[in-house]
């Protein structure tokens, strides 16, 4: 089971618009970021999703700097590509940020590369 933790002030909606996709091999589950980046520094989460008004600095500071920049890669306020998110899920990348606006085109994208990751 993969474990995906949502933050920011979107957490909620991004947690029901995955859950709404009945991906079985995923657990998601609104968090705070200061949670979040304790439980994926120890292991027991495996990705996060931020949200806030930019998509920019606020979806992501604290995990930024817990976890230093190179998990972290924030969207802003532009949708990636499928190819995209797999290509940055398979650098490492663990914590994403992006914007409220872009929620359900977004969070249902990570969750589907995420769970193809196996």
């Amino acid at each position: 089971m993969t474990k995906i933790l949502t933050g920011g002030v979107g957490k909620v909606e991004v947690t029901e618009a995955i859950a709404k996709l009945g991906i079985d091999s995923l657990d998601v589950v609104a968090s705070s970021d200061m949670d979040a980046a304790m439980k994926l520094r120890v292991g027991q989460a495996d990705y996060y999703l931020g949200t806030c008004h930019t998509g920019a600095g606020a979806s992501l500071g604290v995990l930024v700097g817990l976890m230093g920049s190179a998990a972290c890669h924030t969207f802003g306020r532009s949708v990636p590509t499928e190819e995209k998110v797999a290509e940055l899920l398979a650098d490492g990348k663990k914590v994403f940020g992006f914007s409220m606006d872009q929620i359900d085109v977004i969070a249902p994208l990570m969750a589907r590369a995420i769970a193809a990751r196996g």
